[in-house]
């Protein structure tokens, strides 16, 4: 499902990341007072009434800075209004209207695209009015007096907000979408010519010969695969401003419209800390994914050195246990047949959706065998029920008495429990974690219903 894109826009320090928090009613987004901090865009889902869509968090626009890394952030900024449904437009009520605030201004009034202005640190809903006020001046619309740190206000700027955001719905097509993604030279070109037999894609020794997301529609055993060829991810030092630079960004909205990622590593050169960092942004995504190490032509081996290379990469890449791993050589097309079978079933497992009734047969059993924790003043973490919210990644909504209760170890517990009884193998799953009380202050129904039993 392409859900709707929301790009949150100011200068630096004026509280954007906060207010992502806030809509995404959790603390994804980095906060801290130094400008420039967020550099990339990062996409986070939110929802609001029946309006499901992604809020974009951008770096902090500055149009008179040639420092090392602003001219990209703003580029970032660019691309990610470029793509948005609406955006919202965040400046200071403290410090009052500025000049740079002008200036984004009058650049966001020649888009196409729906602008909110909201006058973030309005804490007094008072005061905040008559701070507010003086952002008229912008000619953006009506100020939307907001605390994106006690929530007061974001009620009235949502409410306008989603008069902008489609209802979301889910695509009906019989194509699996899959994205080649990897370093640059890894065989990614090479891989996708042994998959359809042909040279769609230019093969070369050169790195970086792939710019542009390249689709190719295949079939196969009556399937239809839409394969994706991607440009390599370079480190962000190396990578120079223009074609390179758009193609990255493509290559990251490859994975985001894919159903599964084919993430191609050289097992020459191992796992390195740009492949760590695209498997990140894999998992952000929460595509599902195959682990494709090329080059197995090229390794000296004997009966063990399958398993040896397999602990290596599964031990740098232990956050993504759950996909499936295929040593090939896409040269000689030395077991690429079988990487469309894995891609199958990780395609099948994240659009899998399992009763609620299971779910919370899952969690008793966890709960029966391990209690959840108990702070220090005796208060015990509650799980009220589970159930399944979505797929594409599969998303389990657990309602407790308060998530701050359940630390990182037994969360990872509980997804352990998951993965041991429902499978999802190939895809990432995704846990919410929802206290008694819904964001902006509204009661949820968990607190109503009986707590899972904890007894032994």
């Amino acid at each position: 499902m392409n859900l709707p894109i929301v790009a949150i826009i100011g200068r630096p320090n004026v509280g954007k990341s906060s207010l992502v928090n806030r809509l995404a009613g959790n603390q994804q987004a980095i906060v801290h007072d130094q400008p420039g901090i967020t550099r990339d865009r990062t996409y986070i889902p939110a929802f609001w009434q029946d309006r499901d869509f992604q809020v974009v968090d951008t770096g902090g626009l500055v149009f008179d800075d040639e420092s090392e890394f602003l001219p990209l952030i703003r580029e970032q900024a660019m691309l990610a209004l470029a793509e948005a449904t609406a955006a919202i437009f965040v400046v200071d009520g403290q410090a009052g209207l500025t000049p740079a605030d002008l200036e984004i201004a009058n650049w966001l009034r020649q888009q196409k695209v729906p602008v909110l202005l909201a006058v973030n640190k309005c804490e007094s809903p008072e005061q905040g009015i008559i701070q507010a006020s003086e952002f008229w001046e912008l000619g953006i619309g009506e100020p939307y007096p907001i605390s994106a740190i006690h929530g007061s206000g974001t009620g009235e700027l949502l409410d306008a907000l989603i008069t902008h955001i489609p209802v979301a719905i889910a695509e009906e097509s019989n194509e699996i979408k899959v994205a080649i993604v990897g370093r640059p030279n890894v065989g990614k070109s090479s891989l996708l010519n042994a998959l359809t037999g042909s040279n769609r894609s230019i093969v070369s020794p050169i790195s970086g010969t792939t710019r542009d997301a390249i689709d190719m529609v295949m079939e196969r055993n009556d399937k239809k695969y839409r394969l994706i060829d991607t440009a390599g991810i370079r480190r962000k030092k190396n990578v120079e401003y223009g074609a390179e630079f758009f193609s990255i960004n493509r290559t990251f909205k490859a994975i985001r419209r894919s159903d599964v990622v084919l993430f191609v590593v050289d097992v020459l050169d191992g796992i390195t800390e740009q492949d760590l960092k695209l498997a990140g942004r894999i998992i952000d995504e929460g595509r599902a994914a195959v682990i494709v190490v090329n080059k197995w032509d090229a390794v000296e081996k004997d009966s063990y050195t399958i398993y040896e290379y397999q602990k290596i990469i599964q031990d740098r890449l232990y956050y993504m246990d759950w996909a499936e791993m295929v040593f090939i050589s896409a040269m000689r097309g030395k077991r690429v047949e079988t990487i469309l079978d894995l891609v199958d079933i990780a395609a099948v497992e994240h659009s899998r959706r399992v009763s609620t009734a299971v779910i919370n047969e899952v969690l008793h059993e966890a709960v029966t065998w391990h209690n959840p924790p108990t702070s220090r003043q005796g208060k015990q973490g509650k799980i009220y029920y589970g159930t399944q919210v979505s797929t594409q990644p599969p998303t389990i909504a657990l309602f407790v008495n308060d998530p701050v209760r359940f630390d990182d170890n037994y969360r990872r517990y509980i997804e352990r429990q998951f993965r041991q009884h429902l499978g999802f193998n190939g895809s990432p799953i995704r846990l919410l974690w929802r206290g008694k009380k819904a964001r902006y202050g509204e009661p949820h129904l968990a607190q109503k219903l009986p707590v899972l039993s904890t007894r032994k």
